[in-house]
C-alpha cells in the first residue's frame, strides 16, 4: 500500500515540509496519494540513526549481509502487479520495459549477494610478524553512511533500491535515500521492500530510510550533512556539479559518485 510517508528507519511518518504528487503519465491527472515532503528535523534524524547502525552493520557478517541483500530482492518480487502497475502509471513506459528493469534491479542485488559471500572485495591482506613487531593486517571497510539520489529515467535500477544502494549495503554501508519526484510511489513500494528486510533480516534500525523532498533545501542538507560519507547520483549535470561543489565546502570533504547527462 502507498501512503506517501517518509521511512524514517524502522518507523513512517508524514512529512510536513510541503506535498509532492505523483503525476499519471498518460491522462496528466495527479495520482493518490500525495507525498509529504522531508523537514530538515527529518533529514537530521535519518543522518543520525545511519550513523547509529554503521558500527553494527559494518561488522555483522558476510553471510548475513548476503542474505539481506538476498532479502530486499525477493521482497521486490514479492510486489508483484501493484509494483509493475505503478511504474507504468507514473512514467508511461510500456510493461516489459519496466518488467525488464525489475529484473535488473533484482538481478544486480543478487550479483551483490554473490560478491559478498566471495568476500575478495575485501582485499585482505596480512604481513606476517616479525620479531620485533606483530603481524600488519589490512582490509577494506565501508566507508560510513552513504546518501543516495533516485534517477528520473531508471526508477527502479538506479533508484531506491538500484546500483548504488546495492553496492553501498554490500560494503557495510547505511544508506538516506532521496527519492525521485518523477515516481514518488514506486519509490515507496521499493523503500517498504528494503525497510521489511531491514527488520526481517535482524539489521539496525538505521541501515535504510526514505524521504521526499519538495524542496532543493534537503537535497543540499543531506550532501552536507556531517554523518554522510560518500553519495551516489545519478541525474543532471548541473545537480551534480552542485553537489560535488557541497561535498567539497565541507570541514571533511566527500566523494560524490556521480553519473551525470548534459
Amino acid at each position: 500500500m502507498i501512503t506517501g510517508e517518509l521511512l524514517i528507519g524502522g518507523t513512517t511518518r508524514r512529512g510536513s515540509n510541503g506535498e509532492i504528487w505523483a503525476i499519471e503519465a498518460v491522462s496528466g491527472r495527479r495520482l493518490e496519494p500525495s507525498f509529504g515532503g522531508a523537514s530538515l528535523k527529518d533529514l537530521e534524524q535519518a543522518c543520525l540513526l545511519a550513523n547509529q547502525a554503521f558500527d553494527t552493520f559494518r561488522a555483522t557478517s558476510l553471510d548475513r549481509r548476503a542474505v539481506f541483500l538476498g532479502t530486499i530482492a525477493d521482497n521486490i518480487l514479492a510486489l508483484g502487479d501493484d509494483l509493475i502497475d505503478r511504474c507504468v502509471a507514473e512514467t508511461g513506459l510500456p510493461r516489459p520495459r519496466v518488467e525488464g528493469e525489475r529484473n535488473r534491479t533484482v538481478g544486480q542485488l543478487h550479483l551483490f549477494a554473490s560478491i559478498v559471500r566471495e568476500g575478495t572485495f575485501l582485499d585482505i591482506r596480512i604481513d606476517k610478524a616479525l620479531p620485533s613487531r606483530p603481524d600488519l593486517r589490512l582490509s577494506n571497510i565501508g566507508v560510513g553512511p552513504v546518501g543516495v539520489f533516485g534517477a528520473s529515467n531508471f526508477l527502479l535500477a538506479f533508484s531506491v533500491a538500484g546500483g548504488d544502494t546495492a553496492s553501498a549495503l554490500a560494503a557495510g554501508c547505511p544508506i538516506v535515500v532521496k527519492a525521485h519526484s518523477a515516481h514518488p510511489g514506486t519509490s515507496e513500494l521499493v523503500g517498504r521492500a528494503v525497510q521489511s528486510a531491514v527488520s526481517a533480516c535482524g539489521m539496525p534500525e538505521g541501515t535504510f530510510s526514505l524521504i521526499f523532498d519538495s524542496t532543493r533545501a534537503v537535497s543540499q542538507a543531506l550532501v552536507a550533512n556531517s554523518y554522510i560519507k560518500a553519495i551516489g547520483f545519478t541525474g543532471s549535470r548541473s545537480a551534480g556539479v552542485a553537489f560535488m561543489q557541497i561535498a567539497a565546502r565541507r570541514p571533511e570533504p566527500i566523494p560524490v559518485y556521480a553519473e551525470m547527462s548534459r
